[in-house]
């Protein structure tokens, strides 16, 4: 199998990149502007930082521009996000409701590992700049 999808990895990195950055920008904006069935959350500064990075680091992320320092912050937040808001309510997170906080911590660690890969804004800006000084 691994032959067989092995050589869509790029295109197969950058939609499950983009869906995901995508989905957590979603909290982000539902957090900010109040949107997509939530209410706004600037009230509480920690909700206003969340929505921050969750909004403009989903965006990078999806975008794939600055995605392995922005999948660094939001792994960061999302690992705040499960031991504040999750674990007091029991060690699983099945049955803690932390589950989406673990996933996403463990997809944008990836990610910061990774980087922004072959298919993203980065690397389009890269080979624009490396053209560019070509005589």
């Amino acid at each position: 199998m691994s032959n067989l999808l092995g050589r869509y990895m790029d295109y197969i990195y950058a939609a499950t990149r983009f869906v995901i950055g995508f989905l957590y920008a979603c909290h982000g904006a539902q957090k900010l502007f109040g949107v997509l069935g939530a209410t706004r959350e600037l009230h509480d500064p920690l909700g206003l930082l969340a929505g921050v990075i969750e909004f403009f680091g989903g965006s990078l992320i999806a975008l794939g521009l600055f995605a392995g320092p922005a999948a660094f912050i939001a792994c960061g937040e999302m690992a705040v996000a499960y031991f504040k808001a999750h674990a007091p309510r029991g060690f699983w997170p099945i049955m803690n409701g932390g589950e989406r906080a673990v996933f996403y911590c463990f997809f944008f660690l990836f990610v910061a590992a990774c980087g922004s890969g072959r298919i993203s804004l980065d690397h389009l800006l890269r080979r624009t700049k490396t053209n560019r000084s070509s005589p």
